[in-house]
């Protein structure tokens, strides 16, 4: 779905503080709870909504979330994440010409994140330590008024959906030297009080798959 910061880049011959503001203006129109694009292999499983927070255990989960959104030609951005790589948003479809990277915001990190909401339709945030419900409250308002999503590696008082990998395997060469081929892990997803959603699901590409994890070799991330 795209919006008003669908945009591939700005225009150079005009100012970038009143594009800005434009885009903010135009945001602050749209609707909290619109469906946001999400990739075909998990839009049923966790699908986003504007004005929401999401949390998930690795940064893999976060590439897969704001993929789709970046896909449809939004804008995204991550705040916090040290360890962000290129090639693996690449390989998943994330348009790195589309893609703000504040890899350490260090103390300031609320007032980064909220600034990055105010112009991206969707942000990944890590914050450096543990949130408390006010602290997050003034994030989460913030969202709403933006129609913006937020996904949060880490911990955050109170989200729509909770992603994590409870099992991960990699399918490679048997014997030898080569490169991993396929990745595929077993996704649990929490909401609120409900028993959690299981799906299995392999990377690169994202799709969904029925046959169940064999677990090869555990991994993080």
């Amino acid at each position: 779905m795209s919006s008003a910061r669908s945009v591939a880049a700005l225009d150079p011959g005009r100012s970038v503080v009143e594009q800005l503001r434009e885009r903010v203006a135009a945001m602050e129109r749209r609707p909290a709870l619109e469906p946001v694009a999400t990739l075909p292999g998990i839009a049923d499983l966790v699908p986003l909504h504007a004005g929401m927070s999401y949390a998930v255990d690795s940064a893999s989960l976060a590439l897969a979330l704001v993929a789709g959104a970046s896909q449809a030609g939004e804008w995204v951005g991550f705040a916090g994440c040290t360890d962000f790589g290129a090639e693996a948003a690449a390989e998943l479809g994330i348009e790195l010409s589309r893609t703000v990277l504040v890899p350490d915001p260090g103390e300031h990190w609320l007032e980064v994140a909220a600034a990055l909401v105010d112009v991206l339709r969707v942000v990944v945030l890590r914050p450096p330590a543990s949130v408390d419900e006010r602290t997050a409250g003034i994030l989460d308002s913030r969202l709403r008024t933006r129609s913006a999503v937020l996904v949060v590696h880490g911990h955050w008082p109170r989200v729509e959906a909770r992603l994590s990998i409870e099992q991960s395997s990699w399918r490679g060469p048997t014997a030898g030297t080569g490169q991993l081929q396929e990745r595929r892990a077993r996704v649990l997803v929490h909401r609120g009080a409900r028993p959690p959603q299981r799906a299995d699901l392999t990377w690169p590409g994202l799709q969904r798959v029925e046959a169940p994890v064999r677990e090869i070799r555990r991994v993080s991330g």
